[in-house]
């Protein structure tokens, strides 16, 4: 009886642990069956996860094994190169993935998202091959427009010269005041794998008029000014460039001035890495002309001045967030003493799921306002904003605080009223 009951409960025993290895291996299955994905990407995530249906989108990093950071820069043509970064963990830890995708300007909108979305789809395809749905893939490759392929011819008729014109104008019109703006401009970029040669000209004008019962206050600002810059790349961490301008400026009081400056800059990680991870040390020397409008407050009507800066620029794009910082400092060969400090910062930091913390600000320190004209300002100039006015520094600080919460796997799209 004792040996009956014994086994009886060595056979209970045996089907419940096979149980247990069938529910885990069923478990283990589904989870390598189920794709959950993470994107992060200044794009439009909405209809992307509205196009790609086969994964489990979700929204935070900790819940996926599958991680895709999409990084963006302006290129040559106009338009950005995307850089897709696909990296998985869990079962597909083993699985990394990079993708490319190039847009410009003669593309809209609907064709950038829907080629970023092909782009996806096939990055996720490794993944899909290690998962159990690699039974319902099916294979499929497109010869539509081969033969017209064949025949493109591929010189560029505008030698990778990229042109925008641009302009803008406003009028606003009441009872007590009047205003009028416009700005026109002018830009030009040839990039190549070697040279960059950029120009940019533009002409803003501003006419304002404010009446009261017994007076009339009327501003008039004008700013003209074009921009010539050659770059040469030397090497994959070394470029030289010269930079030219002149501006004509009533509100900074400067009638005319011209400069001319050769640089240099050195990057510490390849410019190749640039979508992820720059950190670059551009020095500039030259020399810049002032023609005054009024006499400044040093009694001059024109000066000649050589100067130099230094830049030190930093950004990272990780997942653990953004990183923009630039420190610039500048003077005056002959007067140390005339300089001019400035910090430009903003981050971007994930600090659990779903929350994330935004940090920017802007700090400059100025001792170099040799254009401000003679003489004390009068309210008339400082409200209406006529005229620079001399400061010491300026500091612009903000916070930002984003916590999302919720359903993680909710992939459904809904725009309904």
């Amino acid at each position: 009886m004792k040996r009956e009951l014994t086994l009886a409960i060595l056979r209970k025993w045996i089907y419940f642990l096979s149980l247990l290895y069938t529910v885990d291996g069923i478990a283990q299955e589904e989870s390598k069956k189920s794709l959950k994905l993470y994107i992060d990407c200044d794009c439009e995530q909405n209809y992307i996860q509205q196009e790609i249906i086969f994964v489990d989108h979700v929204r935070d990093q900790a819940l996926a094994n599958i991680k895709l950071f999409i990084y963006d820069i302006a290129n040559g043509s106009g338009g950005r190169t995307y850089t897709l970064d696909f990296n998985g963990s869990g079962d597909y830890k083993e699985i990394i993935n990079e993708k490319s995708f190039d847009t410009n300007t003669n593309m809209s909108p609907d064709d950038i998202r829907n080629g970023l979305v092909e782009k996806i789809k096939s990055g996720l395809l490794k993944y899909v091959m290690e998962s159990n749905l690699v039974d319902k893939v099916v294979y499929k490759i497109s010869d539509e427009g081969l033969a017209e392929r064949q025949d493109i011819d591929f010189n560029d008729p505008w030698d990778n010269w990229l042109f925008e014109i641009y302009g803008e104008v406003e009028l606003d019109k009441e009872s007590s005041k009047k205003k009028f703006e416009y700005e026109l401009g002018l830009k030009s970029d040839r990039v190549t794998e070697k040279w960059r040669i950029r120009t940019d000209l533009q002409l803003k004008q501003a006419n304002n008029r404010f009446a009261s019962e017994d007076e009339t206050f009327t501003t008039d600002r004008a700013m003209y000014s074009v921009e010539g810059s050659v770059v040469r790349s030397i090497s994959g961490h070394w470029s030289i460039g010269i930079f030219t301008s002149a501006l004509h400026d009533t509100f900074k009081n400067l009638d005319f001035r011209y400069s001319v400056s050769p640089a240099v800059e050195y990057s510490i990680f390849p410019y190749n890495e640039v979508l992820r991870r720059e950190i670059t040390f551009a020095y500039k020397i030259g020399y810049f002309h002032n023609d005054y409008i009024e006499p400044t407050l040093f009694f001059q009507s024109q000066e000649g001045i050589f100067n130099h800066s230094l830049q030190v620029e930093l950004r990272f794009r990780q997942p653990w967030g953004n990183l923009d910082s630039k420190l610039k400092g500048s003077s005056f060969l002959k007067d140390f003493s005339k300089n001019s400090l400035q910090l430009n910062s903003s981050i971007s930091v994930r600090v659990f799921k779903g929350l994330a913390v935004r940090f920017s600000g802007n700090f400059e320190i100025v001792h170099d306002q040799i254009n401000l004209s003679g003489g004390s300002a009068s309210i008339e100039d400082i409200l209406l904003q006529q005229k620079q006015i001399a400061t010491d520094f300026e500091l612009n600080l903000s916070i930002g605080l984003s916590y999302t919460f919720g359903s993680a796997f909710n992939t459904i799209i809904n725009s309904r009223l």
